[in-house]
């Protein structure tokens, strides 16, 4: 995946997987090598769980999936859920995919913004990702990459000398 304007907030959590083959766990998913995958071991439904120890905002998630390699191994519907806790998480997302094969990214809410153009990040502590089926009705699955995106910073102006951007700058900074 080339470099987005959306940064990768993924190192920020705890990564865990449902189950996995020895050599394929968790850790595949963010190594940026397309030659590896998380491979799980075990009955459908397959989860990816990524806690944060604070509220985070995120806007996207993106997967590399490659049906080309992986055959019946490659996820065909996947369900997105977020919440505060293990036991507070909603569905917020269903995607279904035909083939892929390279980094697929969507918004993970689908609640648009007021100007219509993009959709609301979430804020949420825990994110999972689950593996609903596969192509060709497969059992197992390879997720060769999964990378969780936050939204969009702010610009800050060339012109301003001092840049604050804190909260706690920016409380202030019209009062005089």
């Amino acid at each position: 995946m080339s470099k987005t304007e959306f940064p990768d907030i993924g190192h920020l959590g705890k990564w865990s997987v449902s189950s996995y083959k020895y050599g394929f766990g968790a850790q595949c998913l963010q190594d940026n090598d397309p030659d590896t995958f998380w491979h799980s071991d075990g009955p459908q439904p397959h989860f990816i769980t990524v806690q944060f120890p604070r509220r985070v905002a995120i806007q996207k998630l993106a997967l590399h999936l490659s049906f080309d390699r992986d055959d019946s191994y490659t996820p065909s519907t996947v369900c997105v859920r977020a919440g505060t806790s293990l036991n507070e998480m909603q569905d917020v997302r269903m995607v279904s995919f035909e083939k892929p094969n390279s980094w697929i990214a969507f918004d993970i809410s689908s609640e648009p913004t007021e100007d219509g153009d993009t959709c609301k990040p979430l804020h949420v502590f825990v994110v999972q990702v689950v593996i609903m089926g596969n192509h060709m009705n497969g059992k197992d699955t390879h997720v060769r990459g999964l990378r969780i995106l936050g939204p969009v910073n702010e610009q800050i102006d060339d012109d301003d000398h001092f840049p604050f951007t804190s909260r706690a700058f920016k409380m202030y900074e019209s009062i005089r």
